[in-house]
This record gives C-alpha cells, structure tokens and sequence, in this order.
C-alpha cells in the first residue's frame, strides 16, 4: 500500500508570513552588517599603525633626526594626525616608535554604541651607523 502526500495550500491565514518574518529579521541583519564593517575599519586603522611604527622606525634608524621621523609616520599611515600620538626613544644602539592612535567608531548606529578605540603600534630596529 502506498501512502501519497498531499501538498499544503496556503490559506488566508498564511497571507503576509513571509513579509511578517523578513520585516522582523531585516533590523538585525542590518546591525550585523554594520558591526562587521565597523569591525573591518578598525582592523584596517590597526594595521596602519603599525605601518606607521616601521616607517617611523626605519627612518631614525637610518640617520634621520628624530623629529623627521616622526614626520613620516604622520604622513606614512594615511591616518588623521590631529588622532595620532608619535613617541621616538633611543636607548643605546637601537631606537623605539611608539605610536598611539584613537580610532574612531563612525558607522551609524554602531559607533553610537562603541566609543573609540585606542590602538598602539611599536616598533624597534638598531640604529645603522
């Protein structure tokens, strides 16, 4: 004996499901979608930093006045300078950029939720003389 099935008919009271579920879903979604990007920018501003700590490294260590490195690590991290805090030490043979960098949490409604983010970046390299 073989059983069929019989396929359900949606019927008034089904009407607007699918509209009720995706109008309910699509706010989440949405913050979601902002958290992830919020998280990527601060990501990428991390990854300047330290950019930002090489090159400003890399430039004392090759001779250059410490005042000129930290020039280039303003202009080397493609970050807002007035957020960026440049710290150049030398102790012995070898020299130290520290850089401090507030993030700024600007996607809407998320950054609302996030103050910003302080990042650090250091780097040391010997000094070649």
């Amino acid at each position: 004996m073989m059983l069929r099935g019989r396929a359900r008919v949606a019927g008034p009271a089904d009407r607007g499901q699918a509209s009720l579920e995706i109008a309910l879903l699509l706010p989440a979604l949405a913050m979601a979608l902002l958290a992830v990007i919020q998280i990527g920018l601060v990501v990428h501003a991390r990854v300047m930093v330290t950019h930002a700590a090489r090159e400003a490294v890399r430039a004392a260590a090759v001779g250059q006045p410490l005042s000129e490195a930290r020039s280039v690590a303003i202009a080397s991290g493609g970050l807002a300078p007035q957020r960026l805090e440049v710290s150049l030490t030398e102790a012995g043979d070898q020299v130290t950029a520290t850089i401090r960098y507030r993030a700024p949490t600007s996607v809407p409604i998320v950054g609302a939720f996030v103050g910003d983010v302080e990042l650090v970046g250091d780097a040391t390299m010997r000094i070649e003389q």
